[in-house]
């Protein structure tokens, strides 16, 4: 089959975590001998900062990710000589909101492809005008990346077919690397987020790294001159922006790592880690997360992973973990077993696939039981 991803960009990971979860699962897809093709806007926010910053970027995209394909758009291109090629299109929510409409129309008038909705943000609880302004009706699904966010949409009443699809890791890119020597006590890498997790950094970060003297260092974007001023005053080097690629790297070279929620997930969205929290424990790296809700119960608190109650208890969590060598070895080994029995990319294109089965047009029914039947 052929799918086609509308994404806010595929070629820049420049604080847009989104494209690291859609590189796996096209990646996935085309180790099954399926087609993917990714259109992001030549003007997008995440790529054109990255661009800014790192031109070398784009190539080294291309190198890292040689299968994968991405076509940028402008206001001439040709939507609808792409949809009437595509057997499945997914939407994601960060596209232009006539865009969203346009490909829906396409779908009303005649369009084979089965087209789904991705929402992968907490827009629909902080600005739940603009998710409510979308042109859904033509959707035949809503995945949206949490339970708590698929349950509001069914409340608002944005889709009558909503499912729950969470984001996973891709664990042909993210893997331990017991080789590489261990540098540094810790490692966070993560983005300043608009001040959503600022508190939560000061707190879970800055104040136990400072106290217990490690020797850490932070990768992301984003951080204002005062925040990169707490970082130093922490002895906390700051190394900025950090290529996916080389996540799995450097996890490798530190001897844990820390999660760190935005706010609104834990207010509002319970149950919805970030993406990285998926990468750091495939990599099998030691983890202690700031407090947020598993209400759906994907991994296993305590032994994939420790919760901390406060910055205090996160300081002595750490200090445990960098001084008991069996606990760092057992809690990287759960992790890495929950992640691979459970939160793999190919975990999610499986479950992509019975969604089709179930919600699909006639034409990808079809292909899915031919290939069912062949097998």
């Amino acid at each position: 089959m052929r799918f086609l991803f509308y994404t806010h960009s595929l070629v820049s990971d420049w604080n847009h975590g989104n494209a690291h979860f859609l590189r796996g699962i096209m990646r996935e897809l085309i180790s099954r001998g399926h087609e993917a093709l990714a259109l992001e806007p030549e003007d997008g926010w995440s790529r054109s900062n990255l661009i800014s910053r790192h031109p070398e970027a784009v190539e080294r995209f291309s190198a890292d990710f040689p299968e994968l394909k991405s076509l940028s758009y402008g206001i001439a291109f040709d939507h609808e000589a792409q949809l009437a090629a595509a057997d499945v299109v997914v939407v994601h929510e960060w596209t232009d909101p006539a865009l969203v409409a346009r490909i829906g129309a396409a779908r009303r008038h005649g369009g084979r492809f089965t087209l789904l909705f991705h929402d992968t943000h907490h827009r629909a609880v902080s600005q739940a005008a603009s998710i409510s302004a979308l042109v859904l009706d033509d959707y035949d699904v809503i995945l949206a990346f949490g339970e708590t966010l698929r349950q509001r949409y069914l409340q608002a009443g944005w889709g009558a077919c909503v499912h729950s699809w969470h984001e996973a890791a891709d664990l042909s890119l993210f893997t331990p690397l017991p080789e590489i020597d261990k540098e540094a006590d810790l490692v966070w890498i993560g983005n300043w987020g608009d001040e959503e997790r600022s508190a939560g950094i000061a707190d879970y970060l800055i104040g136990p790294t400072g106290a217990l003297g490690l020797s850490a260092r932070v990768y992301g974007v984003r951080y204002p001159l005062a925040a990169l001023a707490s970082l130093a005053d922490a002895g906390i080097e700051y190394r900025g922006w950090l290529p996916n690629s080389l996540v799995p790297q450097v996890f490798a070279r530190h001897r844990t790592t820390i999660h760190i929620p935005r706010r609104p997930y834990v207010e509002s969205l319970p149950g919805i880690p970030t993406i990285r929290m998926f990468e750091a424990l495939a990599c099998a790296i030691p983890l202690v997360s700031a407090p947020w809700d598993d209400v759906e119960g994907l991994f296993r608190p305590g032994r994939d992973f420790l919760f901390a109650r406060d910055g205090a208890h996160m300081r002595k969590l750490l200090r445990q973990i960098l001084n008991d060598k069996d606990l760092a070895n057992s809690l990287a080994c759960n992790g890495l077993e929950t992640i691979r029995s459970r939160h793999g990319c190919g975990h999610r294109v499986d479950q992509l696939f019975s969604i089709l089965a179930r919600h699909g047009t006639a034409c990808v029914i079809a292909q899915l039981q031919q290939k069912e039947a062949a097998q």
